[in-house]
């Protein structure tokens, strides 16, 4: 597994699995994925030339970060290294809090969240706070 860091057309090269297909139109936005890019806070695994995974963080404030993570439907047979490299990625981070989102019923992202460190903050999920209207849970890792 390659990482590189992330380039807006990664994001282009990336077959989502099907639990994020709801995402795709939202992150494939040119402007948004230029922002990711020039942030310099992301990073893109490769397996092959094949993009796996895009993922990183977005800064909220100084200290503050919210997680973010775009998985291939092909990643399963890599997900020991991409755990690896992401857990090497928020151990080097620099944010004393960093957040992130699970959608409701996806106990895959909720069970690999908890391997990471994250612990769950909301034991009710947070309503409509998807873009179609899903609801989420909201994780966060505090040094």
């Amino acid at each position: 597994m390659n990482i590189v860091a992330f380039k807006a057309i990664h994001l282009q090269w990336l077959e989502l699995q099907q639990a994020q297909a709801y995402l795709s139109a939202d992150f494939a936005q040119p402007e948004q994925a230029r922002l990711i890019e020039q942030a310099g806070n992301s990073f893109t695994a490769m397996v092959g030339g094949k993009v796996i995974a895009c993922a990183g963080t977005v800064e909220i404030w100084t200290g503050r970060a919210v997680a973010w993570a775009l998985i291939s439907k092909d990643a399963g047979r890599n997900m020991v290294g991409l755990h690896k490299a992401v857990a090497g990625y928020f151990s080097a981070a620099k944010y004393k809090r960093i957040e992130a989102w699970v959608d409701e019923g996806f106990e895959p992202g909720m069970r690999w969240l908890k391997l990471l460190g994250f612990t769950l903050e909301t034991p009710l999920p947070m309503r409509g706070f998807r873009p179609d209207g899903g609801s989420c849970f909201l994780f966060s890792k505090v040094k």
